[in-house]
This record gives structure tokens, sequence and C-alpha cells, in this order.
């Protein structure tokens, strides 16, 4: 008993010294945003002289001709829709893939799979190349029509795990009480499925609001930069960075993630966790 006593707490040290390491950086990062730009370049220590906000002001207004609301405008118009998109599209997949039986579905799925074992490096030139026959470039097309056609096959197995944990009993007896293939989707299966759509929102949303490779790629007009480049644009080479304020708007930027993530954690953990219905 003493032995298992003392395993006990030397595992919760462990987690918890990983956990001050992981977090550490977030919490520098929230006190930098308070301290002058002379004090982070020059001070050790992580608590600032005095509080200072005015990095958030100037770091809001920026320093060009758009300020930090157009940039969340454009963040909100490039993941709201991609987010939507994604869950609708690879929903009603996984669904075919789960609950019908028809030639070459195993095959289908197969391939699927394989296209996750794709380094993202080799279908960058493709990608380009294609979205730029389609007159897509300096838009947000290019993140929400791969969205509106279930181009995220990791979402799709996650669904189709998800739905075959649950009984198909239950679109036997829907069928029997009159429903059609669209009708057991939409009443019987989209309720039990929520925590996994989700958790599927909480990746697609971290994944694209996080993403500076592909809006930097596809998008060039500074007035449709999402947050991503917005931060990058104050790193200027040819003049002194104000850290204070890259810090202040790091900080604001990710407030709606952590938002987003604790008021749906739940719903997450049970998405991740559960394969189907609970007996």
């Amino acid at each position: 008993m003493k032995k298992k006593r003392v395993m006990h707490w030397i595992s919760f040290l462990l987690i918890t010294g990983i956990g001050i390491c992981m977090i550490y950086p977030l919490v520098w990062m929230f006190f930098a945003s308070f301290k002058t730009n002379h004090e982070i370049n020059l001070a050790a220590r992580l608590l600032p002289e005095s509080f200072d906000w005015s990095g958030f002001i100037k770091g809001w207004q920026s320093s060009g001709q758009y300020t930090f609301t157009d940039f969340f405008l454009n963040t909100f118009m490039l993941v709201i829709p991609t987010v939507l998109f994604t869950v609708i599209s690879c929903t009603v997949t996984a669904y075919g893939f789960a609950r019908f039986s028809f030639r070459g579905n195993k095959l289908l799925f197969g391939v699927m799979l394989s296209t996750l074992m794709v380094p993202n490096a080799v279908l960058i030139i493709p990608r380009y190349l294609l979205f730029r026959d389609f007159g897509w470039l300096d838009s947000y097309m290019p993140f929400w029509m791969p969205a509106l056609f279930a181009c995220y096959p990791f979402f799709i197995y996650q669904e189709v795990q998800f739905l075959r944990g649950i009984p198909r009993e239950l679109d036997e007896a829907a069928k029997i009480d009159g429903c059609n293939s669209f009708q057991i989707f939409i009443r019987i299966l989209l309720p039990i499925l929520k925590p996994s759509m989700i958790s599927v929102c909480i990746f697609q949303t971290i994944w694209v609001w996080n993403d500076f490779m592909n809006p930097l790629i596809y998008i060039n007009s500074v007035s449709k930069y999402p947050l991503s480049l917005a931060l990058r644009m104050g790193l200027d080479v040819a003049a002194s960075t104000n850290w204070n304020e890259i810090m202040s708007m790091a900080c604001v930027s990710i407030l709606p993630l952590v938002i987003l993530f604790f008021c749906l954690q739940k719903y997450f953990v049970e998405g991740i966790a559960s394969s189907g219905l609970k007996g």
C-alpha cells in the first residue's frame, strides 16, 4: 500500500512538472504582453515591473492600413465556413462508408486512408497549380472547397469508427417505423454523433486558425490576411520589433481557441474516448 502511494505521488509530480514545462511559454507570453519592449529585451524575470496596457492598444491598431479588427473578421470568414463544410461533408461521407455496402467500399476506404500517409509538402505545388487554374488564388476558396468535398480523411476515419460502434439495430428499428436512409441519418444517428462532430469541429478550428503556411501561399492581399499572417507582419527585419505588441496580439489571438476548448471540453473528450453507445 505504501509503495502504491509513493508511485502515485511520483506520477503526480512527474505529470505536474511536464504540465508546467508545457504551459510556461504561454504564461511567459501573457506576462510579456504587459511589459515594455525594453523590459522584454533586458529583464529576465517573469513578472513585469508594472502592468502596461499600451501593447494591447498599439498592437490592435497595428502599424498599417488595417487593424486587428479586420484580421479577426478575415479569420472568422476563413475558419467558420471551413469548419462547417468539414463537419457536414465528413459526417455524410463517413455515414456512407459505415452504413452502406456497395461494390468497392473497402477499396475506396483503403485508398482514402492511404492519403493520410502522403506528406503535405508533396501536395503544395499540385494544389497551387490546380487552384491557380480555377482562379481561386487570393481568396478563401482553396480552404472552403476541399472542406466542402470532404478532403480530410482523418475526420472521416474518426466518424466511421464512431458510427461502427453504434448498433445497427437502431437503423433496423427506424426502418420498421418507416424511416428512410436520410431520416435515419438525421433523426437517429446525428444526435448520437454529436460528441464526435464537436471533436471534429474543435480539431479543424484549431488547425485552420493556427495555419500559417497555406494562407501564406494562397492569399496575397493584406486586406484578406488572417491572424496568423497579421502577427508575422509585426516582425519587421528592417526596424526594431515591438515584442510587447506582438505578445499582446498573440494572447488575444489564442483567446477564442481557449474559450472554445473549455466550453466544449466535455464533448471533445467524449468524442475521442468513445466509439459509440455505452451499454
